[in-house]
């Protein structure tokens, strides 16, 4: 039986814009030279404004903070 967290994240996939399939498949071959590696979000695929500690582009992190996926993560508010 799948992880539930995993299916989740496939269905979001599903609904939201991706990057291109070959760009990501692109992304999991060992690069020439280590400096040319690049991290991607783990939902959409996105390779810009990436957030290493959450491991999701800018705009998944506030989705998911908003709808308090993200333990500990709040909206500001002052």
């Amino acid at each position: 039986m799948p992880n539930t967290r995993i299916v989740e994240i496939e269905r979001q996939r599903k609904k939201k814009r991706m990057a291109k399939k070959s760009w990501v498949a692109k992304q999991k071959l060992k690069p020439k030279f280590s400096s040319r590696k690049y991290n991607r979000c783990s939902i959409t695929g996105r390779r810009r404004a990436y957030m290493r500690k959450f491991g999701v582009s800018r705009i998944q992190f506030r989705e998911m903070a908003l709808r308090g996926e993200i333990p500990g993560v709040t909206k500001a508010s002052w």
